[in-house]
C-alpha cells in the first residue's frame, strides 16, 4: 500500500464540553494518513488516477467547523466522509489535537487518534 500524509492541518474550531469552549473556541491541529494504491498514477501522472489531497484537506476543514463535544466524534465524522467519498482509500488514521486545552496545569495539547480500514 501507498500513503498520503497531511501533517499539522491548523484550524480554529469550537469543540468541547464546556460552554466557554463553544463561545471562545480553540486552536487545533489535525494529522491525517491514508493508504491507497499509487500504481496507476505513478504511470499516468494524472490527478484523476490518485487521491487528491486537496479533497482530503477539504473534508477535514468542513467537518472541523461542525461543533462536537468530543474530539472522538469529530474524528469519526471525518473518517466516515473519507470512506464515503473516496473509494480508493483503503485505510485511514487521524489524530485531532486541541492545543492549550482548558485543563488544570500547563498542557501543550490533548490528542486522540483513530484508525480504520475498509
Amino acid at each position: 500500500m501507498d500513503t498520503i500524509i497531511l501533517k499539522n492541518i491548523r484550524l480554529y474550531a469550537y469543540h468541547g464540553c464546556l460552554d466557554e469552549e463553544a463561545r471562545i473556541g480553540s486552536d487545533y491541529s489535525v494529522n491525517l494518513e491514508i493508504e491507497t494504491n499509487f500504481d496507476k498514477s505513478r504511470k499516468t501522472d494524472e490527478l484523476e488516477d490518485t487521491v487528491d489531497y486537496v479533497h482530503l484537506n477539504k473534508i477535514v476543514r468542513e467537518e472541523m467547523t461542525i461543533r462536537s463535544k468530543l474530539l472522538e466524534h469529530v474524528a469519526d465524522r471525518i473518517l466516515k466522509r473519507l470512506f464515503d467519498e473516496i473509494k480508493e482509500v483503503s485505510r485511514a488514521e487521524i489524530s485531532v489535537s486541541k492545543l492549550n486545552p482548558p485543563i488544570e496545569g500547563d498542557v501543550e495539547s490533548v490528542t486522540i487518534r483513530i484508525a480504520e480500514s475498509r
